[in-house]
C-alpha cells in the first residue's frame, strides 16, 4: 500500500522540478492578498477617463487589456524594471491625475513614474512615486492638470521584486487652462451689414439718395455706402457742403483704438485742387477745422500747394503723411491707431495704408482739449466751390482693441478696378 503513496510523491517531486527553469509568475502572497473576484474598480478624487486602447512593454499571459476590464481578479504583469502600460485617449484630453490599483497592493510597495504624451513620440514625466503597499483598491496620484493624448506608467520594481503588476488603470480627467481674457475684436462696427444705417448716431444728409447703403460695389460683405455731394450741399447751414454720417465713438482723453475702412473713389471722381474730407474726428461745438482728418487735394495752409491727386492726413493742424497720387477704380483699405490726448506726450497715430505700415508711430496732440469728445464723421465734406457732383463708396468701418480687429481680411479682388457710376 505504500509503494503507490512513494511513486506518487517521487512524481509530485519531479513535477515540481520540471518547473525550475521557467519565468516564475507573479504570484507572491497568501490567498488571502489576491483580489476577490467580484471586486470593480472605484476611485476616489478622480473622474475617470476611459482609454480608446493601451499598450504595454511585455507581458507574461495577463495582458494590458486586462487593466481595463474593470475587475480587479485580473491583471497586467510583466518582470522587469522599466515595464510599462501606455493609455492612448484617443484624443488630447486634460490630464490631472492616474488611478491606480496595484495587484498584491497591499502587501508591497511599487515604484513608478507616469508621463505623458501629445503623439506616443516624446513623453514629459508629470510624476514620481510609491504606492502606500496597505490596499489592493485604486489609490489616485495627481499632478498639475495637462493636455495629453497618451499617458504612461512606467513600473521599476517593488520592495520585494521586479515584478509590475497592475489591476486597473484609469487617467483622471483635469480640468482645461482657462484663456486670459482677450479684448473684444471690435468695439462697434459702421460696417453697413444691418442694411441701413442705423449703427451710426445719426446722419447729416441733403436728402436720403445722398447717402444710401448699396450691394454694390462692395469691400466685404454685403453692403457699403454710397455717398454724393452737389454743389449747394448744405445740411447743417455751416461751410462748404456735406453729406455725412456721425458716430459718437467714446474718443476722450486717454482712450486708444483702432480704426479700419476702406475708400473708394470712382474712375470718373472729380479731383480737384481744393479740400475734399473724407474721414475725421470732430471736436465738440461745429466751429474751426477738426484736430484729425483725411483729406484729398488741398489748398489750405495746412495742406501745402494744391496737389489734386494727393491724399493728406492731418492731426493738430500739421501734415503727418501724404499719398500721391491716388489711384481711382479700385478699394483702399485704411487702419488708423490713435491714442485720445490732448498731451503730446501721450498721444500718438499710427497709420496702415493698403497694407502697409506707412506712418509710425508718432507723438502728438490728438484733442484740442482733455475735456473733449470727439466723435467720427464719415462721408464726403468739401469746400463749396468744387462745382462737379462727386460720388465715393466707403465700406467695413470698424472700431477695435487691436490691429488684428481692424484690419480688413485679404479679399479676392480687393484692388481690382471697378468701373465710374452709370449716370
Amino acid at each position: 500500500m505504500k509503494k503507490p503513496l512513494l511513486v506518487v510523491g517521487m512524481m509530485m517531486a519531479l513535477g515540481g522540478a520540471g518547473c525550475g527553469n521557467e519565468i516564475p509568475s507573479d504570484t507572491e502572497g497568501t490567498p488571502e492578498a489576491l483580489e476577490p473576484a467580484t471586486s470593480t474598480l472605484t476611485t476616489q478624487n478622480c473622474t475617470q477617463l476611459t482609454p480608446a486602447s493601451v499598450i504595454a512593454k511585455g507581458h507574461d499571459g495577463n495582458v494590458p487589456q486586462n487593466t481595463l476590464d474593470d475587475r480587479l481578479d485580473t491583471r497586467w504583469s510583466n518582470l522587469g524594471q522599466a515595464s510599462w502600460l501606455d493609455y492612448d485617449l484617443g484624443t488630447s484630453k486634460a490630464v490631472a491625475g492616474a488611478a491606480i490599483a496595484w495587484h498584491l497592493g497591499n502587501t508591497r510597495t511599487n515604484n513608478f513614474t507616469i508621463s505623458v504624451s501629445p503623439d506616443g513620440q516624446t513623453y514629459t514625466q508629470v510624476y514620481s512615486g510609491r504606492s502606500s503597499g496597505t490596499t489592493t483598491a485604486a489609490e489616485t496620484y495627481t499632478f498639475p492638470s495637462v493636455t495629453t493624448r497618451r499617458v504612461r506608467i512606467t513600473v521599476n520594481g517593488n520592495n520585494l521584486n521586479d515584478w509590475a503588476s497592475i489591476a486597473e488603470a484609469r487617467p483622471c480627467a483635469g480640468t482645461q487652462p482657462t484663456p486670459p481674457p482677450s479684448p473684444s475684436p471690435a468695439v462697434w462696427r459702421g460696417d453697413f451689414e444691418t442694411g441701413n444705417l442705423s449703427q451710426y448716431s445719426k446722419t447729416q444728409s441733403m436728402a436720403p439718395d445722398r447717402l444710401q447703403v448699396v450691394q454694390s460695389p462692395v469691400r466685404e460683405g454685403r453692403y457699403a455706402l454710397r455717398a454724393e455731394v452737389r454743389r449747394g450741399d448744405d445740411p447743417i447751414n455751416a461751410s462748404g457742403n456735406r453729406n455725412e454720417l456721425v458716430k459718437f465713438d467714446g474718443a476722450s482723453e486717454g482712450t486708444e483704438f483702432y480704426y479700419g475702412w476702406s475708400t473708394l473713389w470712382p474712375s470718373d471722381y472729380p479731383m480737384t485742387p481744393n479740400w475734399q474730407v473724407f474721414m475725421q474726428w470732430h471736436h465738440p461745438g461745429a466751429s474751426g477745422a477738426p484736430p484729425v482728418r483725411f483729406v484729398l487735394g488741398c489748398s489750405a495752409a495746412d495742406c501745402g500747394k494744391p496737389m489734386p491727386d494727393t491724399l493728406f492726413f492731418i492731426v493738430n493742424g500739421k501734415t503727418v503723411w501724404t499719398k500721391t497720387p491716388v489711384t481711382r477704380g479700385g478699394w483702399h483699405d485704411f487702419v488708423l491707431h490713435i491714442k485720445w490726448s490732448a498731451n503730446a506726450s501721450a498721444g500718438f497715430v499710427e497709420l496702415w495704408y493698403d497694407g502697409e505700415l506707412v506712418l509710425p508711430k508718432r507723438y502728438t496732440r490728438t484733442m484740442f482739449s482733455a475735456s473733449d469728445v470727439n466723435y467720427l464723421k464719415m462721408g464726403l465734406y468739401r469746400d463749396e466751390a468744387i462745382q462737379p457732383t462727386a460720388v465715393l463708396f466707403h465700406d467695413g468701418l470698424v472700431q477695435a482693441k487691436t490691429l488684428e480687429g481692424a484690419v480688413q481680411p485679404a479679399l479676392p479682388g480687393g484692388s481690382g478696378l471697378v468701373a465710374a457710376e452709370a449716370p
